[in-house]
């Protein structure tokens, strides 16, 4: 009933991602730190003419394994239009936060990781490219397999909403998946209580949910957040769907990071380049355009409400290892949404997982308070963690790294 893991014979550990348009050469560096900060190495490689890709790697500090025994694990940041390199990197699985301390739970230790949220959707596809590749010749790796963590799998059953969410579902069953997300837009405005049609309910936004927190429904967001959310009335479903997806992935504290002692340390950054933008400022889809993350964003709009179920069913029927994990607190990708689409999968072997009790995990072993559930049936496995928002390791680290090490059979 576990998981089958795959141990993919390379010796490199943590791989964050994150695209570059518009550059023009560019060249790599490597340092080797002291020992209790570990080793790195960062570069770009070109997708395309002007389009480079931006990656930095943490080499693993298992200090009982030979490199060539450990796996190469990435990571994919949601959004879309959230950065691996940044956000990921410094608010949640990184040796080091915003501040440059340790993080007594980095992910710099050998186990696989993989997606969050939206990236979710992308590490699906990819996984699934891989694996055909794999099968055709035309790339050697022994592939573990996908973790999905609060992924956008399936929009629809994440939240039902009036009759906004019938919308959304008709233009999905349509095809019409830019109307889609316009739509989707609008749906999570009404789980906020507040409607277009109604100006006079602007300053109520939040009052009518206590300001609640769509990353953490047990958290409040800040009364900044709040004041600026309030401004969305007058903007497109589009922006503030862009908005509410990405906001929280760029703060300024962040981008002081990212384009202060981060920019120096890497030595590689072009002149006319900048991480982030500021994402809140953006009053029309015209001017969306012009920041890099809601360009993204505004960018797969296409893409964004398009279910993915069909994929990771292929994923299962080719026995390719899908580990699905959600935090029990997150509201813009609810636990029970993701069991709704699981629901819809088509593996033979659904029955066979749905009759499974779940089992009690804890991230403490001196500990009785519950961290975890999990369930688990030939190459499929669902976690569902306690006391977590959207952003699983930034909320609970020790559960998230204890999670890991079990799918990798570390521990």
């Amino acid at each position: 009933m576990g998981l089958a893991c795959r141990v993919c014979p390379v010796r490199l550990w943590l791989l964050l991602l994150s695209l570059l348009l518009g550059l023009g050469a560019v060249s790599g560096a490597a340092i080797d730190w002291p020992a209790q900060e570990g080793k790195e190495a960062w570069d770009y490689v070109t997708v395309r003419k002007d389009a480079h890709m931006f990656w930095w790697l943490y080499y693993a500090t298992n200090p009982c394994k030979n490199f060539s025994e450990l796996p190469l694990v990435m990571w994919l940041q949601g959004g879309p239009g959230g950065s691996s390199t940044g956000f990921g990197n410094f608010e949640e699985i990184g040796p080091l936060d915003t501040h440059l301390k340790p993080r007594n739970t980095t992910w710099t230790v050998p186990f696989y990781i993989f997606s969050e949220s939206y990236g979710g959707k992308m590490a699906a596809g990819i996984s699934l490219e891989l694996h055909k590749a794999i099968q055709q010749g035309t790339i050697k790796c022994n592939f573990s397999g996908v973790a999905l963590g609060d992924s956008w799998i399936s929009p629809v059953g994440l939240a039902e909403v009036s009759e906004v969410a019938e919308q959304v579902l008709d233009a999905i069953n349509k095809g019409f998946y830019k109307e889609a997300t316009q739509l989707w837009g609008k749906a999570e405005t009404v789980i906020e209580k507040w409607t277009e049609k109604d100006s006079i309910r602007m300053a109520s936004l939040f009052q009518n949910t206590d300001g609640v927190n769509f990353y953490n429904i047990l958290t409040k967001s800040t009364p900044e957040t709040s004041m600026e959310s309030s401004l969305e009335f007058l903007r497109s479903p589009l922006v503030r769907l862009c908005q509410r997806h990405v906001r929280h992935l760029q703060g300024d504290t962040l981008s002081q990071l990212m384009n202060g002692p981060i920019r120096k340390k890497l030595k590689i950054i072009p002149e006319d380049c900048s991480w982030g933008a500021d994402v809140e400022s953006v009053s029309d889809v015209a001017k969306a355009d012009q920041t890099q993350s809601s360009y993204v964003f505004i960018s797969m709009e296409g893409d964004f409400m398009k279910p993915v179920i069909h994929i990771v069913d292929e994923l299962l029927e080719a026995g390719v290892n899908v580990i699905v994990y959600n935090g029990q607190l997150d509201l813009i990708v609810d636990t029970m949404g993701q069991e709704a689409w699981l629901r819809k999968l088509k593996w033979p072997h659904l029955s066979k997982f749905n009759q499974l009790k779940w089992k009690a995990l804890y991230s403490n072993p001196e500990s009785l308070e519950t961290s975890a559930f999990v369930k688990s049936y030939k190459n499929l496995a669902f976690y569902w963690i306690l006391r977590a928002g959207h952003m699983v390791p930034a909320d609970q680290g020790a559960m998230a790294l204890k999670m890991l090490r079990l799918v990798t059979q570390q521990e």
